[in-house]
């Protein structure tokens, strides 16, 4: 059975954290899905897949086919898919118009979106239409051109204080859980102690009720800098590049294809794989 958004809501305070990772493609989805407790759907796809600058070029239209591609790959995970960048911020009745889109044409649990204080009013009217919201606050990727890059936050008493301030908001809004990414760790410690519903760290604390990677980090596929919050169990890019290699070896000295890959004529005049 899929875990439900009232189950990952269920977590709080759990002795044992929510697995999430993210996914962007069925088959990647099928192989994670038996590890973890949630599946993201990330505007991280932008970057990760399309080699964009920033998150801010990904579209609905993406992240609604990658959240069907996700959603049909997963069994058991919860699946939330992000709310890219322009699909909601301009009022709260386009966010819900986008947010419906996404539910009904991805079948995922619930949206993500970004952004504290600012929008509760939002996340609000969301969640009262029937639209479970996970939070994200912290460093924000939809935000790094406003903000000059990629900066840690809480490293000063103001950056503390709206950190707390965007919490209390958004779980006073209805959220189910939310994000912390990239924020001191004792802040971050401090936020979810405090919070109600599940916090899920990215580049945060322990103490957070979940962890989350971009998966492609995880397993060592993406290439150049690596945060410092990301913990690399694997280097797939170096396996795949390995193979890419041997194959174009063996094309190059004409060892592929060989006989077994080959079909020849049987002795009814059908084709047949040759032996």
């Amino acid at each position: 059975m899929r875990k439900t958004i009232e189950e990952i809501k269920s977590h709080k305070n759990q002795p044992e954290p929510l697995v999430c990772l993210t996914a962007y493609t069925a088959r990647i989805a099928q192989i994670l899905d038996p590890h973890c407790d949630l599946l993201l759907v990330g505007d991280s796809m932008g970057m990760v897949l399309y080699g964009m600058d920033s998150t801010q070029g990904v579209s609905l239209e993406m992240m609604i086919n990658h959240g069907r591609a996700v959603t049909c790959g997963s069994t058991r995970s919860c699946v939330i898919v992000d709310m890219p960048f322009g699909s909601y911020e301009e009022s709260p009745a386009q966010a819900l118009n986008n947010a419906r889109r996404v539910m009904d044409e991805t079948g995922a649990q619930g949206v993500k979106l970004e952004g504290g204080v600012e929008m509760a009013a939002t996340i609000k009217t969301l969640v009262k239409a029937g639209i479970p919201v996970i939070g994200h606050i912290g460093l924000m990727p939809q935000s790094v051109t406003k903000e000059t890059g990629f900066r840690v936050k809480g490293r000063s008493a103001d950056s503390e204080a709206q950190l707390l301030a965007d919490a209390k908001a958004i779980e006073a809004a209805g959220v189910s859980a939310f994000v912390i990414e990239a924020t001191i760790e004792s802040v971050a410690a401090e936020i979810t102690l405090a919070a109600g519903v599940p916090t899920i760290g990215i580049g945060a604390s322990a103490v957070c009720d979940g962890q989350i990677l971009v998966s492609e980090d995880m397993v060592g596929i993406t290439s150049g800098h690596v945060p410092k919050f990301v913990k690399q169990y694997a280097q797939v890019g170096e396996i795949i590049g390995d193979a890419a290699a041997r194959y174009a070896a063996d094309v190059r000295a004409r060892a592929f294809p060989a006989e077994a890959q080959l079909y020849g004529m049987s002795a009814a005049g059908k084709v047949k794989k040759a032996s």
